[in-house]
């Protein structure tokens, strides 16, 4: 089943429920601090868990204590969908357990 982009109202709307995350372009984008290069290298690697959960996967850039995601539907023509939503906030319920902010 084809997945249908969300219009900019729908983005905003849903982004209200997301602190941290924004808007950047065509992808749906939040940096997170952690406490050390090993916890942000945890996040990253649940992360990466969630998504093969999900069958949905985001760019991921681990710096030294920071992870950044940012993520968009290939599938729908690189536009925010339902499913880079769905990912971001999965993201979210998980930082928290890795100290991340």
């Amino acid at each position: 089943m084809p997945v249908e982009p969300l219009s900019p109202q729908e983005i905003e709307e849903r982004l209200a429920g997301l602190p941290g995350w924004s808007l950047d372009g065509d992808r749906l984008t939040r940096r997170y601090r952690l406490a050390s290069h090993a916890a942000a290298t945890a996040m990253v690697v649940h992360i990466a868990q969630v998504q093969d959960e999900l069958d949905h996967h985001s760019d991921l850039t681990l710096g030294y204590n920071t992870v950044s995601v940012s993520v968009h539907t290939h599938s729908a023509g690189g536009a925010v969908t339902a499913k880079d939503v769905e990912l971001a906030r999965r993201v979210e319920d998980l930082a928290p357990g890795h100290g991340a902010h």
